[in-house]
Order: structure tokens, then C-alpha cells, then sequence
């Protein structure tokens, strides 16, 4: 796979396609995995500096795989990528739709829904985790991505772009006090 980067990227994107229970950001922490820890396609500073394009980009979070997929192979790694990771799970969320309401308040439809609830939340926060632990910015970090979460669950009508604006007031302030430096990349 490392001969072929459009195929490698296919093996690794088609699996986490079928599996991004939670949407994209549930494959983010072994999408990091793979591409910087497995296959050393970039770096760990090139992930991050990826995961903000892509959250910062109109679109789906999950176009973090279409900018894995340009810096790997350029535009056709991109073509791949989004192909790869799009749609195996859209044609796999067509097929379970059409069952999934045919038996809609069935015992254990209602429970398969209570049951993976919990196994999302817990994908999102393993990806949440690991973007955090990469960026190897310390407290501040931490403090700063656990205040943003407390801050949209206690306050959910609050608009994103308001703790955008807050956290990096917040790193800007940091770094004019010289609390936090900017690492040069």
C-alpha cells in the first residue's frame, strides 16, 4: 500500500466509511492512526494543520480525508479519498434506512438506537482526544477544548462561532501574556 498511495488510501477509507458511526468526526482518531502512525504519509503537525482547514472549510468535518488524500497523492488522492470514505457509507445508509423504517418502533429498533447513541459519543470523544494529545499545547489546550464543550452543551442555542471566537481570543491573549508560544511549524 505504501507503493500505491490511491489504493492504500481506499484500504483504509473504505472500512472507516462503514464503520464512522457519529459521522466523520468518529474516525478521527484512527484515521490519525493510520496515516501518520502506520503509513508516515505526513506528519503529526501536517494532520492538525489538515483537521483545521478542514473544520474551519465550508463542508463536513470529514473532508479531513479529502485533504489526507491531496497531500498523499495530490488531486487524484483527493478524488480517491472522497470517494472512498463518502460513498461506501452512503450506500450503506440507503440500504439500512429502507429497514430500519419498515421497523420502526419494533422492541429492538428502540434498543439498537439507545445502544449505539453511547458507542457515537464515545467515537467522537476518542477523535476529540486525539486531536487534542497531537497538538501537544498543554493545559491551555485542554482547558480551552473542555470549555468550548461544557460552554455548547450547557448553552446549545449559543452559536459555534461565539466559542470560536472566544478560544482563540483566548490563545491570543495567552500568547501576548507569553503563556503559551506559538510553535513555529
Amino acid at each position: 500500500m505504501r507503493e500505491n498511495p490511491l489504493l492504500g488510501l481506499t484500504f483504509i477509507l473504505v472500512p472507516f466509511s462503514l464503520l464512522s458511526i457519529g459521522g466523520g468526526p468518529s474516525i478521527f482518531a484512527p484515521l490519525q492512526r493510520e496515516v501518520v502512525d502506520v503509513m508516515h504519509w505526513i506528519t503529526a503537525r501536517e494532520f492538525i494543520d489538515l483537521f483545521s482547514i478542514a473544520r474551519v472549510a465550508p463542508g463536513p468535518g470529514a473532508m479531513l480525508a479529502t485533504l489526507i488524500g491531496w497531500k498523499v497523492a495530490g488531486w487524484a488522492g483527493a478524488i480517491v479519498a472522497t470517494l472512498a470514505l463518502f460513498v461506501p457509507a452512503s450506500i450503506l445508509t440507503l440500504a439500512v434506512a429502507r429497514v430500519y423504517d419498515r421497523y420502526r418502533g419494533r422492541d429492538w429498533h428502540t434498543a439498537l438506537e439507545k445502544g449505539l447513541a453511547p458507542v457515537a459519543v464515545g467515537l467522537i470523544f476518542a477523535g476529540a482526544i486525539s486531536i487534542i494529545r497531537l497538538s501537544g499545547d498543554g493545559a491551555l489546550t485542554w482547558a480551552a477544548a473542555v470549555g468550548a464543550g461544557l460552554t455548547l452543551t450547557l448553552r446549545p442555542k449559543l452559536h459555534p462561532f461565539v466559542v470560536l471566537f472566544a478560544g482563540a481570543g483566548l490563545f491570543v491573549a495567552a500568547e501576548m501574556a507569553g503563556l503559551w508560544p506559538v510553535v513555529a511549524p
